[in-house]
C-alpha cells in the first residue's frame, strides 16, 4: 500500500526550527558575557595640579671692609717687630746661660755676654717705649702702657741675671732671674699678639 506524505513541503518546518535554536543560543551566549563578565565603566575624573611655590630668599649678606688709618697700622707693624726682637733676645740668652752651664765658655766670657744682654735690652726697652702708639686710639694706649711695664722688667732680669752669674751661691740666683725673665718675656711677646689680634678684628 502505498503511503503518501500529506505535507507536500516538508522542509519547511525544518527552517522555522532552526531559527528558533539559533535565537535561544544567541540569548544563551548574551546572558552568560552579561553575569561572567563584568564590565565596571570607570569614568576618568580631571587631576587637579596643584603648583608647588618655592620661596627664593633674597637675603644678601654684605660685608663691610673697615680701612684703618695709616699711623694705626703703622704702630701694629712697629709692635710685630719688636715681637721678632723679643724672641731673638730670648734665644741668645739662653743659650748663653747653657754655654755657662756646660762651661763651654769661661767665666769672663760669660760675664761679658751677661752684660751685653743689660746693654742691648736696655735700648730694646727705649725702642718699645717711645714714640708709642698714637695718642687718639686709647686701646692701643692702654696696651702698650703695659708693654712698657714689661719690657721693664725684661731689662731688671737681665740684670739679676749677671747679677746671678757673679753671685757666691751654686746658681739658684741665677736660674731664678732667668726663670723670671723667660716667664715677663712670654708675656710682653704674648701682649703684642693679644693687642694685634684685637687691632685687626675690629
Amino acid at each position: 500500500m502505498e503511503t503518501f506524505n500529506q505535507d507536500p513541503k516538508p522542509g519547511r518546518l525544518i527552517l522555522p526550527l532552526v531559527l528558533i535554536g539559533m535565537i535561544a543560543t544567541t540569548y544563551t551566549f548574551i546572558n552568560r558575557v552579561a553575569d561572567n563578565n563584568q564590565l565596571e565603566i570607570i569614568e576618568e575624573q580631571p587631576t587637579e595640579q596643584v603648583q608647588e611655590v618655592v620661596d627664593e630668599d633674597t637675603t644678601t649678606t654684605s660685608t663691610t671692609t673697615t680701612t684703618l688709618p695709616s699711623n694705626y697700622v703703622e704702630y701694629l707693624e712697629e709692635i710685630t717687630a719688636e715681637k721678632i726682637q723679643a724672641i731673638e733676645l730670648g734665644k741668645k740668652v739662653l743659650e748663653a746661660n747653657e754655654k755657662w752651664d756646660e762651661k763651654s765658655i769661661t767665666y769672663q766670657e760669660a760675664k761679658q755676654e751677661f752684660a751685653e744682654f743689660i746693654d742691648d735690652t736696655e735700648l730694646f726697652t727705649n725702642l718699645v717705649t717711645e714714640p708709642g702708639p698714637p695718642s687718639e686710639f686709647s686701646n692701643l694706649v692702654s696696651g702698650h702702657n703695659e708693654l712698657i711695664t714689661l719690657v721693664n722688667l725684661v731689662y731688671n732680669d737681665t740684670v739679676d741675671l749677671l747679677a746671678g752669674l757673679e753671685s757666691s751661691d751654686t746658681g739658684e740666683q741665677r736660674a731664678a732671674a732667668l726663670d723670671s725673665f723667660n716667664t715677663n718675656l712670654d708675656q710682653f711677646i704674648n701682649k703684642i699678639e693679644e693687642i694685634v689680634a684685637a687691632a685687626t678684628s675690629s
